[in-house]
């Protein structure tokens, strides 16, 4: 039996639009799109062009940082388009799938130096992430130990247990652990939810988690089995790309397809389907939103850590939840903050939902406050589950105060640990987007 680590802090959301148990549907798409902005820290370099033919696996971009991460096709088609922004930043790269599938053929792996070459071939890389900094991990730098977490506990997230690790993709998940733990000479640890259980080789340690968001995030659950430290590097990925891993290593070819929870107050029918990443949400959502005029905020993700795409954008890289929920900029209440709040999403005792029993609230996307000074004093400790000052560390993040920040805890840390605090937090600062300036300014300095 796995080892069951028990987390005090925490956040937990009741939200309407929960996705039903049961896989509708696989979302078919005429075209798919490749975001550089989904990878960051990542320099795209583009090495197709509109017209060029492609199949499922073909490179279309690198790294020009670090030449040998490709990132590929999901599909087989035309490449429609390849935008640009301001100063010529690649936007997106747009592909027409032509529905046959055709994809190229990689030779299998067996050692270690051959499982890194196929990952990198095959733009599976993308996937592994490494702490410090929170970027796709250096190919040249072993890691100490490799940490995935097999469970989603945040507001409205797909429950792996029921369908995401059931069956082949289960045996996938498998394939995908035993190649990382070519990749190291430490352990490789999977982070599951108490009471669930994964399938794992030989070697590979599971441990248990119960708590409340952020609990699902792998650098929480690194934190708490074994601590990343100034001048080591650790590797953190998602159960569901290591699937992904896993399907190359069996078949020999690239397959992104995953199952997607379509969530959210302002979907009609909430259920699972099955997508490729950088699927148009057009296609996602097509007639199953509710009826309304007014606005409504469509994210790649779910509502804490999610990135706002707009009805026109694309399922993001990383990505296996949509969530919609109304934008609220035509919402106009009699009285504002002063009035009692019994359906007001929130964790003050000042509103009475507050002290009322957990229901599916329908939250919309704004702020109700705009950012002010620092005042509340241990207000994010509650929801953040780390032996970390997380107040004092967003100060120094602030005041780039290197020295400060590494004492700290600076290099254990991720954006997303800091979702649930952002909720919390009375300044309303941008606690994520902080953080995350703070490790670019970091690791620029340090490199």
């Amino acid at each position: 039996m796995a080892n069951v680590v028990k987390l005090k802090s925490g956040l937990s959301l009741c939200l309407a639009g929960a996705a039903a148990p049961k896989v509708e549907k696989t979302v078919v798409s005429d075209t798919v799109a490749i975001i550089p902005d989904n990878y960051h820290g990542v320099v795209p370099k583009v090495v197709v062009k509109p017209g060029d033919m492609v199949k499922v696996g073909t490179a279309v971009m690198y790294d020009k940082n670090h030449p040998e991460v490709q990132f590929v096709s999901p599909v087989s088609g035309e490449v429609v388009a390849v935008e640009r922004g301001e100063r010529r930043k690649v936007m997106k790269i747009v592909i027409k799938s032509d529905g046959k599938a055709e994809a190229v053929a990689f030779e299998k792996a067996t050692s270690a130096t051959e499982v890194k070459e196929l990952l990198l071939q095959a733009g599976m890389w993308a996937y592994i992430k490494q702490r410090p900094y929170d970027i796709i991990a250096d190919p040249a730098v072993e890691p100490r130990n490799i940490f995935v977490t097999a469970f989603d506990n945040a507001p409205l997230a797909p429950a792996y247990a029921y369908e995401v690790l059931k069956g082949e993709e289960a045996k996938a998940f498998a394939e995908g652990l035993a190649a990382l733990q070519l990749l190291t000479q430490g352990k490789v640890y999977v982070g599951v939810e108490a009471g669930n259980e994964v399938k794992v080789p030989a070697g590979v340690e599971v441990v248990a988690f119960k708590g409340k968001f952020p609990a699902c995030n792998a650098g929480v659950q690194a934190h708490h089995i074994a601590p990343v430290n100034k001048g080591e590097t650790i590797w953190t990925l998602n159960a569901l790309d290591v699937v992904v891993m896993g399907r190359l290593l069996l078949t020999g070819r690239v397959d992104m397809m995953r199952t997607v929870a379509i969530t959210g107050s302002e979907i009609a029918a909430p259920a699972y389907v099955r997508a490729l990443p950088g699927t148009p949400m057009t296609d996602l959502l097509k007639d199953n939103l509710i009826e309304g005029d007014y606005a409504r905020r469509v994210i790649s993700g779910n509502v804490l850590t999610g990135t706002n795409v707009s009805i026109e954008g694309y399922l993001g890289a990383y990505h296996s939840h949509v969530t919609v929920i109304p934008e609220g900029n035509d919402t106009h209440e009699f009285l504002g903050w002063a009035m009692p709040g019994f359906k007001a999403l929130t964790t003050s005792r000042t509103f009475f939902s507050r002290w009322m029993p957990c229901r599916n609230r329908k939250p919309d996307a704004r702020l109700h406050g705009g950012e002010r000074a620092i005042i509340m004093s241990e207000e994010y400790d509650r929801v953040f589950p780390m032996d970390i000052l997380p107040e004092y560390l967003v100060k120094a993040v602030i005041a780039f105060d290197i020295d400060r920040m590494e004492q700290l805890g600076i290099y254990e840390v991720a954006p997303e640990d800091f979702a649930a605090c952002e909720f919390v937090d009375t300044s309303k600062l941008p606690l994520q987007e902080i953080i995350r300036k703070g490790l670019d300014a970091l690791r620029k300095e340090m490199n």
